[in-house]
């Protein structure tokens, strides 16, 4: 097993998670296998009680872990499918050692952070990078590390230690350390200082950098370069200039065409390695595709406009995975996408009053919107706003697409406008509500916070008749993909199994096949189920109230996809009109580069006018073997 450390210094948010995945692109598409972990130094057991205003998304995996977002850039870049245990947390690694200690592990033992608590990280490490995360179910060749956070800072030092001793006891030809640091731009000259004190403070610590990756706004100098080699001591081809892109997705092409490849395969020795013959040209066409996206992305003129509306859009990364997805499906149209962030507080009619000018720019924005798009969230705060923003779609046609809170929302507009029901309300807002179209699920924990929403992979049934719907052919007609299924998964750690949902009920599901990580499947003719059933993450504590279902229905409300059950709604959407679904799963968490989320590809092409072509096969960009238009 190899391993390839990346960490951070001079400031935190520097690119690390892209920087790690790009490493990760760029082995896979060479035909190894790779898996990676996330470090993050606080103490949660996991990201899931996080304020995304505060932390950014929680990304869920297949497992029902809720993990930091970066994660979900591992998953996207490398197509691999990881556990809860891919996230290692200061938190988790205390509660291990602490449980240990109660069942007399350390019996007569004082427990100390070093040895006891090192020895369980670097031993959670080596386990979990061994787990099979990709459809070959062999153990992954290189297991990318990312440290989060600064190296130096206090709530990180336990795991430099552990990772020195890592790297001891593995040797040196099995780790690799890239260290990520900034070379600010200072009155238009770049300074070098910052990183030569960063590359100290690693050495401080035990660690000594193989790769010096340089976050500037310009390429470095020649001149510039052998300085920070000579005062890093690193040989001048260690030092990498990662510049900023147009986008994310040309970082592998940037790193790559500095010979950071090939500085990755020296290094490790790598190249004495055997290779699948499959992975090496699977990995080949991976890459072509890649390339061939990212450079014409650059060249999409025609503009797709897409209006967010949610509550949480002061912080960047809260909708991390949407924007992604977005991006992804804007791709596969040919789009040049444009994402218009409005706050759902400046569409209510208080705002009116209290900030004029965000109110009406906000209102302008939705109106002139190609598509809208509400994602998930909770409690009251701005969803009054959301409702009238989805009630302005359902009126002007305009393609809109709602996730989880979103269905709910878009639900309880329809309710009280086209269901004569003006107190339809969610009992999240108001535990009394006279209507309570949404209600919280009966089966959730209700004095417990943590881990307890209904969460991870879950199935949803297409119901029979409703081969007319969008989002229906939009799955049906995917050709598949080499993402492996759901229940491919193989954790190494079966603990928290109540948060691990089944992939059906009582169904096996080997014989699906895959898009786009969702696991899509066609029961036999005997099967009572219906003909086309998908398998997407679900986050969620509240659902739409069955007891209205036929109300819903009756007025001309479609919900096309539902559970196991049967009583509990999945997916909306309404017949008449361009494109306006609500999804009760976060289908953001499968969205690939290469092939984008159904439910996305959908809003993004009925925003652009294209959506007939998309269903028919044509005007889509398909990447199973490369790129082409069709």
């Amino acid at each position: 097993m190899k391993y390839v450390l990346v960490s951070g210094g001079v400031i935190s948010g520097i690119g690390k998670g892209v920087i790690a995945s790009s490493c990760g692109l760029l082995l896979k598409t060479r035909g190894f296998k790779v898996s990676s972990i996330k470090i993050d130094p606080y103490l949660n057991i996991d990201a899931g009680l996080m304020a995304p205003a505060e932390h950014g998304e929680v990304f869920v995996l297949d497992d029902g872990g809720e993990t930091d977002l970066d994660l979900g850039n591992y998953e996207r870049y490398l197509n691999v499918t990881l556990t809860r245990d891919n996230n290692i947390t200061t938190g988790k690694m205390y509660q291990n050692v602490i449980a240990k200690e109660r069942a007399g592990d350390y019996i007569g033992k004082t427990v100390q952070m070093v040895p006891h608590l090192t020895d369980e990280i670097q031993q959670t490490i080596e386990r979990v990078a061994r787990v099979p995360v990709d459809d070959t179910k062999e153990m992954p060749d290189v297991c990318i590390i990312e440290l989060g956070g600064t190296v130096g800072d206090i709530e990180s030092t336990v795991f430099v230690e552990a990772l020195r001793r890592l790297r001891r006891t593995i040797g040196k030809d099995n780790f690799l350390q890239i260290h990520v640091s900034l070379v600010p731009d200072i009155h238009g000259e770049l300074k070098s200082k910052p990183t030569q004190a960063a590359i100290r403070d690693v050495r401080s610590l035990g660690l000594s950098p193989d790769l010096i990756a340089c976050r500037c706004n310009k390429p470095l100098e020649e001149k510039l370069i052998d300085k920070i080699a000579l005062y890093c001591d690193v040989e001048p081809s260690q030092v990498v200039s990662v510049t900023d892109q147009s986008s994310l997705y040309r970082v592998p092409l940037l790193l790559d065409s500095q010979g950071l490849t090939k500085q990755l395969i020296d290094v490790l020795r790598l190249d004495q390695a055997t290779l699948s013959p499959s992975l090496v040209t699977r990995g080949g066409q991976t890459w072509n595709a890649w390339k061939e996206l990212t450079i014409s992305r650059d060249r999409f003129f025609k503009e797709v406009r897409i209006v967010l509306v949610g509550k949480y859009t002061d912080h960047p990364d809260a909708y991390h995975s949407v924007t992604k997805s977005l991006e992804h499906a804007a791709m596969a149209c040919s789009r040049r996408l444009i994402i218009i962030d409005v706050h759902s507080g400046h569409l209510e009619a208080a705002a009116e009053t209290q900030s004029p000018v965000a109110y009406h720019k906000a209102w302008h924005q939705v109106y002139t919107a190609d598509g809208v798009l509400v994602p998930g969230g909770f409690g009251i705060r701005a969803c009054e706003g959301m409702i009238a923003a989805i009630k302005t779609c359902r009126e002007k046609k305009t393609p809109f697409l709602g996730i989880c809170l979103g269905l709910q929302l878009a639900a309880i507009e329809y309710a009280r406008n086209k269901c004569d029901l003006p107190q339809a309300d969610s009992t999240e807002f108001h535990k009394n509500a006279a209507v309570p179209l949404v209600i919280e699920m009966p089966e959730i924990d209700k004095t417990t916070m943590g881990a307890t929403m209904r969460l991870g992979i879950r199935p949803t049934h297409f119901q029979p008749g409703s081969e007319w719907s969008k989002v229906y052919n939009l799955y049906r007609d995917d050709p598949g993909s080499s993402m492996p299924s759901a229940n491919d998964i193989s954790p190494s750690d079966t603990s928290n199994s109540n948060a691990t949902p089944p992939l059906t009920n009582g169904t096996s599901n080997n014989n699906a096949c895959t898009a786009n990580g969702t696991a899509v499947r066609e029961p036999s003719p005997s099967s009572d189920h219906s003909p086309l059933i998908i398998n997407e993450r679900h986050r969620h504590r509240w659902e739409v109230n069955p007891a209205y279902v036929e109300t819903l229905e009756s007025a001309g409300m479609n919900f096309v996809g539902r559970d196991d059950s049967g009583k509990r709604m999945e997916i909306l959407e309404l017949k008449d009109h361009p494109f306006f679904v609500g999804v009760q799963f976060h289908p953001e968490y499968l969205s690939r580069v290469l092939r984008p989320s159904k439910p996305f590809l959908g809003l993004v092409a009925a925003s652009a006018g294209i959506l007939p072509e998309i269903l028919s096969g044509k005007g889509r960009r398909h990447s199973s073997t490369g790129i082409e238009e069709t």
